[in-house]
């Protein structure tokens, strides 16, 4: 009798045990891409004194759930929790509050990441507070997207057993989210299991199981002061582009100038100049955020390039400040921007300095553009600070020279030299318009630039030597009349776009792949969906860019579009029994038949990424 109670306490704990691990389920896999997953796994729970279930979901943090199901325009799939059990009515989830995500195709959505818990409360039915087990299913319906691309929409059933002794079950305590009206889920697709219905191609699978994966879906992980630390390099180097040369000299002039200013007037102008370079990038970061926060796209310095409009505007203005250096037009500026009244010189430093950042864009593309694409990936406030920190990169050797003005000594005296590089700069400057601004656009629309570009500069000479200042007022500005309805005439005619072309799309039949393949042309098989928000932006920054249409028709591609929006859809059955693709998209695969090899473009990806691994690999 003496170990009478140390038996009951031994019963009863074996007891609370057996209870406690009835009352939670295993954890069970929800979703994955390589090292991101989200697993969830119910138990028994109480809110508010209110008993349901509780599902809790563990994952990694690059991995997260749509909280909504529309933002910035576009439909997406929420993160939705039901649950049933036979003599159980379960009411409507309550979810808590979610988080906000920078997502590049929408802008800011609420989103669940990490390690969340969804409460199910029970509605109905007869609670019995004691003991007694019931089989719970939980069915979670969503899609999961990582930051580079979205995974395939799932639906995925857990179920458990769960005790129904309540006063042991935990509280819940968390900040929930406003109450959503829930809709009916949609009816599933019926069909054969897709290994069934992949046995019926017409062999592509066979012919693909000799091909190597070459895969470019490569990690790239660095820090953010690390790429902080290469944007004021970048911008440190900008400095000694062909773009900013021409300035130089009118630069260390107007520096030189400020020299024989008073201490403190010399360093505030010498600032003044600095701050109009950093402002140049600061307007641009705000421009950016502005037009993100608005439309949910990400821009950069490198975007200009794929607006024509843009890179037409800035090939006109190099091209008139180049006409200036080589005296076809000569400016007078007022005394405040020039500098030469001793009050005023603040706006023309400011000016000075804003310009150097604008002719910092035709150069920009091959020195910062690791910094920029990586940019594009990160929150607004790290992509502004990389930009702003280009220009105090750039704005950096001035702030030496301003800082130490004996180092001034060291510029040879004003003379002819300065004449000669003047206009040296000039030509400089006409070759960097043609060359780096029109880079980006069509052949022939890149020579109807150029052609308005001549006609442009004779209508600049029209109005700045075919008069002076003895000239009548009448036929004064009736050249100038001429010269102003000659140069817009002629821009209505040469500049504007031609109609843009696309990638001539071939709907995904097994047959066409395989086709091409033997007949040793490449495959470009662009896997989609009408779900895929990141699927737009590849389609709008890659494929409905002309010069990527023109190139792989240029290199004998079949480009095949396949859509993969349903799970019966012909393009989803062979992706994931063929392809292996895990119905992850996009995902761009290209397929050589010379080398017999696949390789694969997940996720977002800039047409100059396409063109280097074509010219690699085929």
């Amino acid at each position: 009798m003496k170990n009478k109670p140390c038996f009951l306490w031994l019963v009863l704990s074996v007891a609370g045990l057996w209870f406690g691990a009835s009352n939670a389920s295993a954890k069970t896999l929800i979703t994955q891409y390589k090292d991101q997953s989200s697993s969830a796994s119910i138990q028994l729970a109480r809110m508010k004194d209110q008993p349901g279930i509780a599902v809790v979901f563990e994952g990694t943090d690059d991995l997260h759930y749509y909280a909504t199901a529309e933002a910035g325009g576009v439909q997406l799939i929420e993160l939705k929790v039901s649950a049933k059990a036979a003599g159980l009515t379960f009411g409507n989830a309550v979810y808590p509050e979610p988080h906000y995500y920078d997502d590049p195709a929408v802008g800011k959505v609420p989103v669940y990441e990490g390690n969340f818990t969804v409460f199910v409360p029970i509605a109905g039915g007869p609670i019995i507070n004691a003991a007694k087990e019931k089989d719970v299913t939980v069915i979670i319906e969503g899609q999961a997207c990582t930051s580079k691309l979205c995974l395939r929409p799932f639906t995925k059933e857990i179920t458990g057993k769960i005790n129904l002794l309540f006063d042991t079950a935990p509280e819940l305590d968390f900040k929930t989210a406003a109450p959503r009206a829930e809709t009916a889920s949609p009816e599933k697709t019926t069909g054969p299991p897709p290994t069934e219905m992949a046995q019926g191609d017409t062999g592509l699978g066979k012919l693909l199981a000799g091909y190597q994966e070459s895969s470019t879906d490569e990690e790239r992980i660095n820090s953010t002061a690390w790429f902080f630390l290469l944007a004021l390099l970048a911008g440190l180097s900008i400095n000694i582009m062909p773009c900013v040369l021409p300035v130089i000299p009118l630069i260390i002039m107007r520096l030189v100038g400020q020299a024989k200013e008073s201490g403190p007037r010399r360093v505030a102008l010498g600032f003044a100049f600095c701050g109009g370079i950093i402002l140049f990038f600061a307007a641009f970061a705000a421009i950016s955020t502005a037009i993100q926060f608005g439309t949910g796209v990400k821009i950069d310095l490198n975007s200009l390039y794929r607006i024509p409009a843009a890179v037409i505007t800035l090939f006109l203005f190099i091209v008139f400040f180049a006409l200036v250096l080589l005296d076809v037009l000569v400016i007078t500026l007022p005394g405040s921007v020039s500098g030469h009244q001793s009050g005023g010189g603040f706006a023309g430093s400011i000016g000075m300095g804003f310009f150097a950042g604008i002719l910092s864009i035709p150069c920009s593309g091959a020195i910062i553009g690791a910094v920029l694409v990586w940019a594009q990936t990160q929150h607004w406030i790290v992509s502004s600070t990389a930009l702003v920190l280009m220009g105090v990169g750039m704005a950096l050797p001035y702030a030496v020279l301003i800082s130490v003005p004996k180092l001034l000594d060291y510029i040879p005296k004003p003379g002819t030299w300065m004449e000669i590089f003047k206009k040296t700069g000039g030509f400089l400057l006409l070759i960097i318009a043609a060359k780096f601004m029109l880079a980006g656009l069509t052949k022939d629309h890149m020579l109807n630039v150029l052609l308005y570009g001549v006609i442009f500069g004779f209508c600049v000479w029209m109005w700045g030597t075919w008069v002076t200042f003895s000239t009548p007022k009448g036929k004064k500005w009736t050249v100038r009349l001429i010269a102003l309805v000659l140069a817009i005439a002629t821009g209505f005619w040469l500049l504007p776009a031609p109609a843009a072309s696309e990638v001539n799309w071939q709907d995904y039949e097994p047959a066409v792949v395989q086709d091409a393949l033997e007949k040793d042309r490449p495959v470009l098989i662009k896997f989609t969906a009408d779900w895929c928000t990141n699927c737009k932006i590849v389609d709008k920054n890659v494929y409905k860019n002309p010069d990527i249409a023109a190139f792989l028709t240029q290199q004998g591609f079949t480009t095949i579009k396949a859509d993969t929006t349903q799970n019966t859809y012909r393009a989803t059955i062979d992706y994931n029994a063929i392809f292996k693709g895990a119905g992850s998209v996009p995902n761009t695969i290209l397929l050589n038949p010379k080398t017999k090899t696949i390789t694969n473009l997940r996720g977002i990806f800039t047409p100059e990424e396409l063109k280097q691994i074509i010219n690699e690999q085929f």
